[in-house]
């Protein structure tokens, strides 16, 4: 996760290959094990919470890593609890910025203090 954490999303562009079979089951080795993989589509995962107040945190602050990213999940935030989905909407599927997002994203929820 360390060397995930440690990159940049770069810009993708319509018609990129989506990360599929062999590639795709190597970059769900590299981020926490809690990723769910639909499809070879998206990742999604859902962190808890002890409050509306910590989700609401936990969702601003990706949005933060977001835009500094140019990478953007879909939030799904109720009481106590935050479900984060991630694909490339450019390619329709799965490509190395979801995994780098990923690996950012548990690692604000560690930052806060979140336990796994």
């Amino acid at each position: 996760m360390y060397e995930l954490v440690q990159k940049k999303c770069m810009p993708c562009v319509v018609g990129a290959k989506c990360l599929q079979g062999e590639e795709l089951k190597s970059y769900m080795k590299l981020v926490n094990g809690d990723w769910i993989l639909d499809k070879e589509h998206h990742i999604e995962k859902q962190y808890a919470f002890r409050n509306f107040r910590q989700a609401l945190a936990f969702v601003n602050a990706i949005g933060r890593i977001a835009e500094e990213e140019g990478h953007h999940p879909d939030l799904h935030l109720s009481w106590g609890q935050v479900k984060v989905f991630l694909w490339t909407h450019k390619i329709g599927g799965l490509c190395e910025n979801d995994f780098i997002m990923a690996a950012k994203i548990d690692a604000i929820y560690v930052s806060l203090g979140q336990s796994r």
